[in-house]
């Protein structure tokens, strides 16, 4: 564009003026509506998540996206690219926590009305921000057929989806050890618990025989605040150290229940001392050894992580790290406790927030 005074050419291109000029105008004369003739070509967009603006990643992907629609569409295809964007539930909600974190308050000062009031501005400003940034790019969507995952028709359509499978059988509610974040309150899928590796204790506990208390069964555990919900204690059938001990009981320390000694195959002789407790409601691999052994799984943890009813009266509504000193505490106390060795593991934990993430019977 030259100088109309001068008729220089300037030293810098103004882009804006230009593309947003032409953008106007294709969006205007609907240049990227299906034209209802040719073969159909349709890409709903991986709708970009409304916690921040788009980066570098959503450049690329929407830029590959725009190849194959235009090109389609060069091509005579009734050619359709949905725009819209993802509500991204907790972690949309972690973002606006932050930002009241900022203000010197939270959501539950706010009260659950507000703070949905504030979660709806939000995405209304992002949202906002990223449909302008796709335009920008000169993203050749078609703005009519906008959508949000939270839309009414998107819902419907889930539920609509669900219910259809749950009919046929193809889907079903029963309980599963989950990932739990008891900051967030949410379920996390595997891929969202990064592991962290941790300089951690591995605390060596005797649980007496429940014949000869003054005789045990040494175990080693790195999280004795589960110890609460054992319901075994398992050794390998190979373990020539445990075979005679297969079928007795010992007494549980602190709880004092009798829980029997089973024989599992899953139980590494070279971990620990050879015998595990066996928790089924706050270990994936203990649950799946509680489903063989058909032992009833017993959940001591709410959803705070805190101690519930089901633990001993003196740890009900602990936290479970302070249960953990106590509980090492008390089993010095009662000469429970054999030995303490460091030791180096990961521990999982949430990816939006870090907390340490709890195995979790839902």
């Amino acid at each position: 564009m030259t100088n109309k005074t001068t008729n220089e050419i300037p030293k810098a291109y103004d882009h804006s003026s230009v593309e947003d000029k032409w953008y106007k105008n294709w969006e205007s004369n609907n240049y990227f509506a299906p034209k209802g003739i040719g073969n159909p070509y349709c890409i709903v967009i991986p709708p970009p998540n409304v916690t921040g603006a788009l980066h570098m990643g959503h450049a690329l992907d929407e830029t590959l996206q725009d190849i194959l629609i235009r090109y389609h569409r060069m091509r005579g295809f009734s050619t359709l690219w949905v725009p819209g964007t993802d509500h991204a539930g907790i972690a949309t909600q972690n973002v606006v926590e932050k930002q009241l974190h900022k203000e010197g308050t939270n959501r539950h000062e706010l009260g659950r009305d507000k703070f949905i009031e504030r979660v709806w501005k939000w995405k209304e400003e992002y949202g906002n921000r990223i449909t302008n940034q796709l335009r920008h790019l000169g993203a050749s969507c078609d703005w009519n057929h906008q959508r949000f995952t939270m839309d009414e028709g998107c819902s419907k359509a889930v539920r609509e989806v669900f219910v259809t499978l749950y009919e046929e059988g193809l889907v079903y509610r029963g309980y599963k050890i989950i990932n739990w974040c008891p900051r967030c309150h949410t379920a996390l899928s595997d891929i969202e618990v990064p592991y962290v590796e941790t300089q951690g204790k591995l605390w060596h506990f005797k649980y007496p025989f429940a014949a000869n208390p003054k005789e045990g069964v040494i175990v080693a555990t790195t999280r004795p605040e589960t110890m609460l919900g054992d319901t075994a204690i398992a050794v390998n059938p190979k373990d020539p150290r445990y075979k005679k001990l297969i079928g007795k009981k010992v007494r549980l320390p602190i709880a004092n229940r009798e829980i029997p000694i089973i024989a599992d195959e899953y139980v590494d002789m070279e971990f620990g001392t050879g015998a595990v407790k066996v928790t089924p409601a706050h270990d994936p691999n203990d649950y799946e050894m509680g489903l063989r052994h058909k032992m009833e799984p017993i959940i001591i943890m709410d959803i705070n992580a805190t101690l519930n009813e089901n633990a001993p009266p003196a740890y009900q509504g602990i936290n479970r790290f302070k249960a953990r000193d106590i509980i090492i505490k008390q089993m010095k106390e009662e000469g429970c406790l054999v030995d303490t060795e460091d030791y180096l593991h990961n521990v999982g934990h949430c990816y939006r927030c870090n907390e340490v993430v709890e195995p979790y019977l839902s």
